[in-house]
């Protein structure tokens, strides 16, 4: 009986070991989009790329901005080990001055919460006459 438990036990230990190697990684090509010197009223959508380097599905549960004037948008389903995916931020540009905020990504990734960055500055259309 005590050679039976202390097999199990051994199994059991195994497989958590197996099961915490498992997990999902998360990494951007770059956490910051410079926008630069942009027009008001131009297009405002601009795209963060990552990676999942992990050996587990990457799940993205929640893409949140520091504000109304930023709209993030995070991939449908899971991305598989290896495969890449995009979150797609469109910022409001009829709203004239710098540009700066944060976009919150919380994930199932060994990194649980990733902050990204946009910045820039627009500038009202200069009119000729």
């Amino acid at each position: 009986m005590k050679k039976l438990v202390l097999v199990l036990f051994v199994g059991l230990l195994a497989m958590s070991l197996n099961a915490q190697e498992k997990s999902a990684k998360i990494e951007f090509k770059s956490d910051t989009v410079d926008y630069g010197n942009i027009e008001k009223g131009s297009d405002g959508l601009r795209v963060f790329q990552f990676t999942n380097t992990g050996n587990a599905p990457l799940i993205i549960s929640k893409v949140n901005s520091s504000c109304g004037c930023t709209i993030p948008k995070s991939p449908e389903g899971p991305i598989l080990p290896g495969k890449t995916g995009e979150i797609q931020v469109k910022y409001d540009t009829n709203r004239v001055g710098p540009i700066r905020k944060a976009i919150t990504v919380i994930s199932n990734a060994d990194t649980p919460t990733v902050v990204l960055k946009i910045k820039g500055d627009v500038k009202d259309a200069v009119v000729v006459q």
